[in-house]
């Protein structure tokens, strides 16, 4: 964790920002609303803590332009606790990151808002951990091998604007450009054979983190 730091964030951004006027710091701290595509399920039920720093700097002499850099501690994972009849499974999975987000910003010159847009780079520092509950004779996820691998890059969008002086709320959507855990087998009945036994049905799904962040920020 430590490479990090905000040493590590200052010197990642410099070089993209030569010739910058004007660079501002910043701490932001929130929630993230997370589901993982390809699971089976919906909703963005899986809540997190997300936090961490950045930097911000001017391109342009009209500050219309921006670029920022952050380092940030992120939870995402699945969340699905029903007792609905239709329901598949229940699961309590959360999966912890490192995100180096990289975005182009646009300053909205009547309305004051702050929209951005980019890539994030994400590192997973844990592997998921919590509960699965199934019904065996209807809907069974392969357990077998509940790995996710180590790298994530999603397309990120983002909007923000000021509350009070430096005090900032913002909004953040990303969504992984290639799969987080590929070929998740998933065996559903579908009746029986000849012979009276259970039959199932066999599929395969990548999956792709999908959340959304609301955060406090605060820019010095």
């Amino acid at each position: 964790m430590k490479k990090f730091s905000i040493i590590t964030l200052m010197s990642l951004l410099l070089p993209l920002t030569a010739g910058a006027q004007h660079i501002h710091a910043f701490v932001a701290i929130g929630a993230t609303m997370s589901q993982i595509e390809g699971d089976e399920l919906k909703g963005f039920r899986r809540t997190g803590f997300t936090g961490g720093v950045g930097a911000l700097t001017a391109l342009t002499d009209n500050y219309r332009w921006g670029l920022s850099v952050e380092a940030l501690f992120s939870q995402r994972g699945i969340y699905n606790n029903s007792h609905d009849a239709q329901n598949l499974y229940n699961i309590d999975l959360m999966l912890n990151y490192v995100d180096i987000p990289l975005l182009l910003h646009y300053q909205d010159p009547y309305g004051g808002m702050l929209f951005g847009a980019g890539l994030c780079y994400g590192r997973l520092v844990q592997q998921p951990h919590g509960i699965m509950q199934y019904n065996a004779a209807y809907f069974i996820p392969d357990t077998t091998d509940m790995t996710f691998l180590r790298h994530d890059l999603c397309a990120v969008a983002d909007m923000r604007f000021t509350v009070w002086r430096g005090l900032q709320f913002n909004i953040r959507w990303q969504y992984s450009l290639m799969p987080v855990k590929r070929d998740w087998a998933f065996h559903s009945y579908s009746g029986v054979d000849a012979d009276g036994n259970a039959v199932y049905k066999t599929h395969t799904r990548n999956c792709y983190n999908n959340s959304l962040s609301f955060r406090l920020i605060w820019q010095f």
